[in-house]
């Protein structure tokens, strides 16, 4: 590798670390998964990047354009780029359908867990909009953890494991999210998450 090329993937890194913005999240706890998991899993995070949205019906595009520019419009304040509010929410539509969760949740958790900061890092070593841990990298991924500050994967590693744990716990959203943050069967964070979740929904109040 180059020393050009290394420092320009060191460069997100050094970017979070000299703004040093600490998220408050907690951390997913590194567990044994069976080979049949991690491989599912694994297939999951690497598979290409988002198409184009296309919708078979009018009327779902027009939904969509609608969602688009409510959630803009609510997530100004976090976000003022139009083109990186834009291309954020875009990123978040599809990963969250791809990984069959709602949106709202998704938008919801990704406030509580960093604020919408893309370069944020817990005291535990979690990265990026979703906090995910570096170890899912080595696990799933292709053991480069700078790469969990990219936001398409960022958020496809958060969601496809937030979609693990949920089908580890049977459905149940609230195990699923204490287990996302690992304080599983404490309600502070799975009750953060719903709150904020009610924002994000179609029919709330900007």
């Amino acid at each position: 590798m180059t020393p050009a090329r290394r420092a320009m993937l060191a460069a997100p890194l050094a970017l979070a670390l000299s703004h040093a913005h600490r998220a408050h999240a907690g951390t997913q706890l590194e567990e044994p998964l069976a080979d049949a998991v991690r491989t599912a899993l694994a297939a999951s995070v690497a598979e290409s990047a988002p198409p184009r949205p296309r919708f078979d019906k009018l009327e779902q595009r027009l939904a969509y354009l609608k969602w688009l520019g409510t959630t803009s419009d609510k997530l100004k304040r976090r976000k003022t780029e139009h083109h990186t509010r834009i291309e954020f929410l875009e990123a978040v539509w599809y990963e969250s359908q791809r990984a069959g969760l709602e949106i709202a949740l998704v938008l919801g958790l990704i406030q509580v867990e960093s604020g919408f900061r893309k370069y944020a890092i817990s005291s535990a070593g979690a990265r990026g909009y979703m906090q995910v841990m570096p170890f899912w990298a080595r696990v799933i991924g292709d053991g480069d953890p700078r790469r969990l500050f990219h936001l398409q994967t960022n958020l496809r590693f958060g969601c496809v494991i937030l979609r693990h744990y949920l089908e580890r716990e049977k459905g149940d959203l609230f195990l699923a999210l204490g287990r996302y943050n690992g304080s599983r069967g404490r309600a502070e964070y799975p009750s953060a998450v719903f709150a904020n979740r009610k924002g994000w929904q179609p029919d709330a109040a900007g």
